[in-house]
């Protein structure tokens, strides 16, 4: 609880206290240890991780603590994206997404700023399974598992993966190396901004950045 409240909380405002998170993610794992089961092979960790996740998430959003306003730029630069990726066929620019919200790109990058300091972890968001238990899974959880144990259980998951997988592919290069590193690698965004030089603030710029466009490319998709 204490790793994932941790790298929770980096990308939470500093108001958020992470003793309170851990708090909020022992909901999880209570879940978690109810209703595992052994015979799916798979790790209790993995499993764990993803139910306290959710049950962080969860108790966020219930206080709702985003501004209305942050949300509302979040779905405003997702449209926006999501139209300018259909005309130009690639992924837009700042400059360009500054031309069509009608703002500099100097307000554009200021936006991304405050979506970024009042953002959940995006990969972290619950998608449901569709199955009939009520399951729900997390965008990172839906990529590829070469060990998964249960392929009749994971059929509902394969087109949400594909899509998923085919739109992280999509992202620009520096953006998609900081999903990789932040995921894959568990480095945490001042690591990564060593690894790229920059600052850990143009490192959460850019994972805002990402998400905003993974969100925006599997609403179209929907």
């Amino acid at each position: 609880m204490k790793y994932v409240a941790g790298r929770m909380a980096s990308g939470l405002p500093s108001h958020v206290d992470e003793a309170d998170l851990i708090s909020y993610g022992l909901f999880g794992l209570i879940n978690a240890i109810e209703r595992f089961e052994l015979e799916r092979e798979i790790k209790f960790e993995t499993y764990g991780i993803t139910r306290i996740r959710g049950a962080i998430i969860d108790e966020l959003r219930a206080q709702d603590w985003v501004p209305r306003s942050v949300r509302a730029k979040a779905r405003e630069i997702e449209r926006a994206h999501q139209k300018l990726e259909h005309r130009l066929q690639r992924a837009p620019t700042d400059e360009e997404m500054a031309a069509e919200l009608k703002i500099t790109v100097d307000e554009f990058q200021e936006t991304i700023v405050q979506i970024s300091n009042s953002s959940i972890v995006a990969l972290d968001e619950l998608w449901s399974t569709g199955d009939s238990g009520g399951d729900q899974v997390s965008l990172l959880d839906t990529l590829a598992d070469d060990h998964a144990a249960d392929p009749a259980a994971a059929l509902d998951r394969t087109e949400l993966r594909d899509r998923v997988a085919d739109a992280i592919a999509r992202l620009p290069e520096r953006e998609k190396l900081v999903i990789a590193l932040y995921y894959y690698e568990n480095l945490t965004l001042r690591e990564i901004g060593e690894v790229l030089g920059v600052t850990e603030s143009r490192v959460s710029q850019l994972h805002t950045k990402a998400v905003l466009r993974l969100r925006a490319r599997m609403s179209t998709e929907d």
